[in-house]
């Protein structure tokens, strides 16, 4: 279900800032990536929490102060319309519903949430790094002249 959906018109396009939540287990860090799409230039501020038995613990955040058990462990990589959290060390323990909280800066709008169910046999593995891991020389090579190879059919190979 849409949660923009039941909102008046005017407040439906604020919705749209967070287009996707997804978590997927990269070795043995949770990587969650809050995915956006970014309606205006200005500086973007970020939370990421986890709420469980009922109390939120923010894991890191430019918006509040994340908690000592996840500062240590928790890193986040800003790209283009994309927030992402990894969490080292996953373990059953870091169950529960993951927040991604976005705010740019001088925004009317107000926060932007989104929420996640993570639970650590549910999780996939992300995609794209695992067959690194295992095959980094080849495989990297393969990937740096990718672009060299478009042109030659594969099957020769």
């Amino acid at each position: 279900p849409n949660p923009c959906s039941p909102l008046p018109v005017l407040q439906a396009a604020h919705c749209q800032m967070i287009k996707d939540l997804s978590a997927c287990l990269l070795g043995q860090s949770l990587r969650v990536d809050c995915r956006y799409e970014n309606k205006t230039s200005n500086p973007l501020t970020y939370e990421f929490s986890i709420t469980k038995d009922n109390r939120k613990h923010v894991i890191h955040s430019t918006i509040g102060v994340s908690e000592n058990i996840y500062r240590s462990r928790a890193n986040v990589t800003m790209q283009k319309n994309l927030v992402c959290l990894y969490l080292q060390s996953f373990t059953t323990s870091d169950e529960g519903v993951y927040m991604c909280e976005l705010k740019a800066t001088n925004d009317y709008t107000g926060n932007q949430l989104k929420n996640i169910t993570v639970i650590k046999d549910k999780l996939e593995k992300c995609a794209g790094f695992s067959l690194l891991i295992q095959n980094t020389s080849w495989l990297l090579l393969l990937l740096l002249s990718l672009p060299l190879l478009q042109a030659v059919d594969f099957v020769s190979l």
